[in-house]
């Protein structure tokens, strides 16, 4: 059933999408390096390596330079034309290919470089790999402004690694999780529509009231950055 949602979902979006992603090869092409597409190595079901398809966004070889794959704010290795695609997330739509290939799904958990998925805990690692990961999920709703994260760590003089490692990943993992234990036609359609009202109004905190007994983030930059706070204020710390 979820496999049939997929296809149909996966049909339906480059439909919809099919100009927006040929105008953005054409830019792409014209602009920057010349690059359109960038394939990466990700982590998938059953721990297994696949090609993950985006949109060019940064310089090449970017994964490789300065803070490697994590982004902050204002990176300067992002392309100017890679700094809108990444704020309206056009740049992840060549992953409805992935996601007719059957490499993901629509609704999963974001698959990340082995490096990164790497450091989730090991309880995470054990079990988020026993479905697909995919398109968008639970926790790339929860964790839609990453980069203010780890940009107020490094303001506050954190090494950036570990605050990726230590501050987002174990929450990460834990919605991811949650997620999958409860998975369900309705909760993927309920993912689908927030991670599109995410991209016109970014700052909401509706996640929380829509998956009521989501876990609570133990970081305060997380609590804060991903609106648990805001939405339980009488669970706010000081």
């Amino acid at each position: 059933m979820k496999r049939l949602f997929d296809i149909l979902v996966g049909l339906l979006l480059l439909a919809v999408f099919a100009l927006p992603m040929l105008a953005c090869i054409v830019v792409l092409r014209f602009t920057g390096e010349g690059n359109v597409f960038f394939l990466q190595d990700r982590v998938g079901k059953n721990g297994e390596l696949f090609k993950v398809f985006k949109f060019v966004t940064m310089a090449v070889g970017s994964e490789n330079k300065g803070t490697n794959d994590i982004t902050i704010r204002n990176d300067p290795r992002v392309l100017p034309v890679g700094r809108f695609l990444r704020m309206a997330k056009l740049n992840e739509l060549p992953q409805v290919l992935n996601v007719l290939k059957g490499d993901m799904s629509i609704v999963g958990w974001r698959p990340l470089m082995p490096r990164g998925f790497g450091d989730y805990p090991e309880h995470v690692k054990e079990n988020i790999v026993k479905a697909n990961p995919g398109l968008t999920s639970i926790g790339s709703i929860v964790f839609r402004d990453e980069e203010a994260i780890i940009t107020e760590a490094g303001e506050q003089g954190k090494d950036l690694i570990a605050a990726y490692r230590d501050d987002i990943l174990p929450y990460k993992g834990a919605v991811e999780l949650w997620y999958n234990d409860r998975r369900s036609t309705l909760s993927d359609l309920k993912i689908i529509f927030l991670t599109a009202y995410a991209i016109v109004s970014p700052g909401n905190s509706l996640v929380y009231k829509w998956f009521k007994g989501l876990p609570e983030p133990e970081s305060p930059l997380v609590r804060k950055h991903t609106g648990f706070d805001a939405a339980h204020p009488g669970h706010a710390r000081p």
